[in-house]
């Protein structure tokens, strides 16, 4: 008698607990899928450290993210169903086969990899099978639509030239100097005069740190800084013009710029490698065609919302 209490009260706290959160159109999710379904990103929130107030904000957001992905399965599964879309046994085998490949997995790895994240092999066929249909679904509903031209290629390439024409990039140092903050005593023309002192001996190989003493004074910031690697685009229209004319190790003649006055030396030059249109043709056929499958899609999935009943139950 207390065995059977017991069960009865188990049963219906589990009735209680797996209540419908949504209805899209004749299915429903319970909470025990979207309780399922949250628990990776749920472990992952908990364990960061959250303060409580922003651990429930995000648990909130996850939570509702996921419904929503669980709503947008529904409605492509109905339509796997209308449109008695099917996968065989056969096209399983080869899509398993095709990731151990991939992954350089036996079938014992493989499913060794399978047992340590709590997934026998029926169940892991039956979620690429999920895939595999909404695949055959995507295909069928977007992707055979989907039409790249030659125009359009050519177009992305004009338009990118940093990702597939040559580019030049200069390495630069240069040789500052003026006065410091708390010398408006010290005038620019000292400062232009200190680097046109040095400016010969730097062009016959001299060392700075062996000829900046020379010229040194108090009150003036004299010193070399490494710059790093710039294109010329980037550059100020005065340093672009000096350094333009330059071959590496060349030193520019003293400018005068925002900073002060500089004398700038290239240290490299360095070209990336481009692609003629015919090289790039693949590689922007597929950035194209992804960019296009994912506004489609979203729009086709929008469409198919606006046309079916969901109601999400608090």
């Amino acid at each position: 008698m207390v065995m059977c209490l017991l069960t009865s009260v188990r049963d219906t706290h589990s009735e209680v607990v797996d209540r419908v959160v949504a209805i899209v159109n004749d299915d429903i999710i319970t909470l025990s899928e979207l309780n399922e379904a949250m628990r990776p990103y749920e472990q992952k929130i908990l364990a960061s450290g959250y303060t409580p107030d922003r651990e429930r904000q995000m648990l909130f957001r996850v939570r509702e993210d996921i419904l929503n992905q669980l709503i947008d399965q529904k409605l492509t599964d109905q339509e796997i169903a209308r449109y008695k879309l099917n996968v065989g046994d056969n096209e399983i085998d080869q899509a398993i086969e095709r990731i151990k490949k991939t992954n350089s997995l036996t079938d014992e790895a493989f499913r060794a990899a399978l047992e340590r994240e709590g997934m026998t092999m029926e169940a892991y066929r039956q979620k690429m099978k999920e895939q595999l249909l909404r695949a055959n679904l995507l295909n069928k509903e977007v992707k055979s639509k989907i039409v790249i031209t030659r125009e359009d290629v050519r177009k992305y390439y004009d338009e990118h030239p940093d990702l597939y024409k040559v580019s030049q990039s200069y390495v630069l140092e240069t040789i500052l100097c003026r006065p410091e903050p708390s010398r408006a005593d010290i005038s620019n023309a000292v400062c232009r005069n200190a680097l046109e002192t040095l400016l010969p001996l730097l062009r016959s190989g001299k060392p700075f740190s062996e000829i900046a003493p020379t010229v040194q004074q108090p009150g003036l910031d004299l010193r070399r800084i490494e710059l790093g690697e710039y294109r010329l685009e980037v550059m100020a229209p005065e340093i672009r013009e000096a350094v333009s004319r330059l071959k590496p190790g060349e030193y520019s003649e003293v400018i005068e710029t925002d900073q002060g006055f500089q004398v700038f030396r290239i240290t490299e030059i360095r070209k990336s490698q481009g692609k003629t249109l015919e090289e790039a043709t693949t590689e922007i056929e597929d950035k194209l065609y992804r960019e296009i499958l994912d506004a489609r899609f979203n729009k086709w999935l929008q469409e198919l919302r606006k046309q079916s009943v969901i109601k999400i139950v608090q």
